[in-house]
């Protein structure tokens, strides 16, 4: 099981380093390349730069309001 572990979390290391220095480089960098550079096929619009996180923030944030709403609701169950 501790291999197991150590391999979870190193995945979620390489995913999350991943996903920032996509993200870092998308939108800190790509603004100053000239736009018909090649580079600019492999990103999305950079409206979508601002889109897709406060879409995964409002998700995160519906999840965590019914998770908490249901445990609110099923501890109110067992004092009653």
């Amino acid at each position: 099981m501790e291999w197991a572990d150590k391999a979870v979390g190193f995945l979620l290391s390489y995913i999350s380093l991943s996903i920032f220095t996509y993200y870092t480089f998308w939108v800190i960098i790509l603004p100053f390349v000239n736009s018909d550079h090649f580079i600019h096929r492999y990103f999305l619009p950079q409206e979508y730069a601002i889109l897709i996180p406060v879409f995964a923030a409002m998700v995160l944030l519906c999840f965590l309001s019914i998770f908490i709403g249901y445990v609110m609701l099923k501890s109110k169950k067992k004092k009653a």
